[in-house]
């Protein structure tokens, strides 16, 4: 769970979802592309930037009483607060978002179960409560409409285009995916 829940874990299959991206819209695939980081960096500074600091929850692992009693793995304690996790916005945003251009049932399945994985992820290694999950998730989901309401109502023609009509062309995001879960699984069991 610590190395799923590592951001830079995740690399080969960003870069394989950026390439289907070009792939599948070409020109307008910028516009695509700068909704989904706006998608991200939205959801990730409202979960951290706004939202932390306003609520100032601190996580299990700083919370008086609770925290001698709180599982951790190597040591990982995160940072003081933890409403609402950022990991959660960002993977379930990204989630929503890529299901609402590519519009693949298996995709989105696929999608959702890694932002909830990496999410629970969270939870097992004692930086989260369930609540800062559910925050996280409903900051994510919220970002990934307003972007997705954005990109329809600004640049039409990408959206026109939405869906995958070579559905094997998900098949090297999805692939990258279940590589890097295998990696993960065989590197933590030595």
């Amino acid at each position: 769970m610590y190395t799923f829940s590592q951001m830079e874990v995740w690399i080969p299959f960003y870069a394989a979802l950026l390439w289907l991206m070009v792939r599948t819209w070409r020109k307008e695939s910028g516009w695509v592309i700068l909704a989904v980081v706006l998608c991200v960096v939205l959801a990730d500074q409202v979960s951290s930037g706004l939202i932390k600091e306003w609520v100032q929850r601190p996580r299990p692992t700083h919370t008086a009483g609770l925290q001698e009693l709180v599982h951790t793995v190597n040591g990982y304690r995160g940072g003081r607060y933890g409403f609402v996790s950022s990991h959660a916005a960002n993977t379930f945003g990204l989630a929503l978002f890529c299901t609402l251009l590519f519009r693949n049932r298996w995709y989105a399945w696929t999608m959702f179960l890694w932002a909830l994985v990496t999410s629970y992820s969270r939870i097992y290694l004692g930086v989260h409560f369930p609540g800062d999950i559910l925050g996280g998730t409903l900051v994510g989901l919220g970002a990934a409409w307003l972007c997705y309401w954005l990109l329809r109502r600004f640049r039409p023609q990408a959206v026109q285009r939405s869906g995958i009509q070579q559905t094997w062309l998900l098949y090297l995001p999805l692939g990258v995916l279940a590589v890097t879960v295998l990696v993960i699984a065989v590197y933590s069991a030595f």
